[in-house]
């Protein structure tokens, strides 16, 4: 009995849709060039918007620190109440919506706190925060 062993066909790898989309690749961003070419050449009159939203978000609450002897701070710089209204008048014309975060120390006078909430409110701003600390366990 005689064994036929057919001999096996080596796999080949066709490159022809390959190239097809090279080429189809190569003609389309040369035709998008030449669009973008072409609308660069027009001389136009974009249209003018009276009031545009700021697309950035909000900026940070203004942190307001008063300490234990009632002294004003902002970034670590020291401030009378005169200097801290200036302060949230020009925060508050450059966004209406200005917040202010007002740390006071738990051994500060009460009024030196109602001092700078009194200051937000000359300064017509009304975000104003309060913050903090919870209390760990049962209330003392």
């Amino acid at each position: 009995m005689t064994l036929r062993t057919q001999s096996l066909e080596e796999p080949s790898l066709n490159l022809t849709p390959m190239i097809d989309i090279v080429f189809l690749l190569i003609i389309f961003f040369m035709v998008g060039t030449k669009f973008s070419e072409i609308e660069q050449q027009f001389e136009i009159d974009p249209v003018v918007a009276s009031h545009v939203a700021p697309m950035s978000r909000a900026p940070d609450p203004i942190v307001v620190t008063v300490n234990r002897s009632g002294q004003l701070s902002i970034d670590n710089k020291e401030l009378t109440r005169t200097e801290l209204l200036q302060r949230l008048k020009a925060a508050k014309e450059n966004y209406s919506q200005q917040a202010v975060l007002i740390r006071g120390d738990r051994g500060a006078v009460y009024q030196s706190i109602m001092d700078v909430m009194d200051t937000c409110r000359r300064a017509q701003i009304s975000g104003i925060s309060l913050p903090y600390k919870p209390v760990q366990g049962d209330f003392p």
